[in-house]
């Protein structure tokens, strides 16, 4: 099922069981999306393909992680909350992500795979982990080992 499906399945199983947070959110995400989707049109496309919306859902994590830590700063943990359980709902779309052993096997290989050398080859390594991983990888986290590894 695509993700666009999924969203309006768990919104209408949201609805029924009077889930108003997860309600809000999941609106959050069609409302987002259509967004994405509106911006693609000048160059020809109705709706994003689903890797285009596992991006989009990163970028809203990635948000809602920064606004946790603004919160906790702030002394306003009932807001960090509703952030955190926002990135909850958001997160169970998103493929499982490796984890440090397996990611940086991954690095390891896409290197040798390369015979990338320095960190001017870091655009080869990042294309290949893309390509090889695709979703299961999160290439901000993948950036700085496959710069250290080159660096070092």
């Amino acid at each position: 099922m695509a993700l666009r499906e999924q969203f309006t399945e768990h919104l209408k199983a949201a609805m029924l069981a009077s889930d108003a947070p997860r309600v809000s959110t999941l609106r959050m995400i069609t409302a987002r999306l259509k967004d994405t989707d509106i911006a693609a049109r000048p160059k020809g496309v109705q709706h994003v393909p689903d890797d285009e919306i596992l991006t989009m859902l990163r970028g809203m994590v990635k948000s809602r992680r920064e606004s946790v830590e603004l919160y906790r700063q702030g002394n306003r943990p009932e807001l960090a909350a509703k952030e955190e359980a926002e990135i909850a709902v958001i997160e169970a779309f998103l493929p499982a992500q490796l984890d440090e052993a397996a990611l940086t096997s991954a690095v390891e290989a896409a290197i040798a795979a390369t015979g990338a050398a320095a960190v001017k080859d870091m655009g080869r390594v990042m294309a290949a982990l893309k390509a090889t991983h695709g979703a299961a990888l999160d290439l901000s986290r993948a950036g700085p080992i496959v710069r250290a590894k080159l660096a070092g």
